[in-house]
């Protein structure tokens, strides 16, 4: 197991370089979100190939991984590409200045997300070198998975509809999804990885869970729900009154 990390760990350092490198030469960081879901398309269909007698599981999660990855980056790709750097990576370099922030990205940003990418992606490496056939646990994780799916895709959705109406400029979102929880898209991926999680439980392995855990500690106290809370607190009026009505996170019933 250790050996096909390190060699997993080589693939994406070789590959976010080459991205780094890329963004410097277009002026735009950005790119780095797009490559987040193919990284972890990448990193499993390695492993899936270096798995001796692949199991229906293996299958299963193959198939899975790629489709929330694809669909993940199709969906960034549509919104990031001609809009210019995204506003994080902007500030960043406004505060670091350009001159230094090209090789400072490579570290803050590239490294970093190879390297979370590989740590949360231990549960997809203990489900492909185990051999254990199916059990119950991963049926209740295939439908676990096309929970969180619907929340992720279909909440990016509505929001990508909405935003396309120029009559909702400033407004907030409160319908479909967006009811139940401030962040659908963000509970959704939460829940695909609790799904992948319980794929690495019922292959005989457990402390590989952690990448789990660390990408939902990511979702909601970093880069997800924490960052944009922020932001939109900010930037729109009527967010302080749908954060008084609406769950951060685990969808429920409006608050009346």
């Amino acid at each position: 197991m250790l050996i096909l990390f390190a060699k997993a760990s080589l693939i994406i350092f070789i590959l976010v370089t080459l991205l780094w490198l890329w963004s410097i030469i277009i002026t735009n960081v950005s790119i780095v979100d797009i490559f987040w879901g193919l990284g972890f398309i990448i990193v499993n269909t390695f492993y899936f190939f270096k798995s001796e007698n692949p199991t229906t599981r293996h299958y299963i999660v193959l198939t899975l991984v790629a489709i929330w990855g694809l669909r993940l980056a199709g969906y960034l790709a549509w919104r990031n590409i001609g809009k210019g750097e995204d506003y994080r990576y902007q500030e960043f370099r406004k505060n670091y200045g350009s001159k230094r922030y090209w090789w400072i990205s490579y570290f803050q940003t590239f490294l970093l997300q190879g390297a979370l990418l590989l740590i949360i992606s231990l549960p997809l490496l203990a489900i492909n070198v185990s051999n254990y056939e199916l059990n119950y646990l991963d049926y209740i994780a295939i439908l676990i998975w096309c929970v969180g799916f619907t929340f992720e895709a279909g909440g990016d959705y509505q929001l990508a509809r909405f935003k396309k109406n120029p009559e909702n400029k400033g407004k907030v979102l409160n319908t479909g999804f967006w009811k139940y929880t401030r962040h659908p898209n963000y509970f959704g991926d939460a829940t695909i990885w609790i799904a992948y999680a319980l794929f690495c439980i019922a292959s005989g392995n457990y402390w590989q869970v952690i990448g789990t855990v660390i990408m939902i500690f990511f979702l909601i106290k970093v880069s997800g729900v924490a960052l944009l809370e922020k932001t939109l607190k900010t930037t729109k009026p009527q967010y302080r009154e749908y954060i008084e009505k609406t769950n951060a996170f685990f969808p429920w019933f409006p608050k009346k």
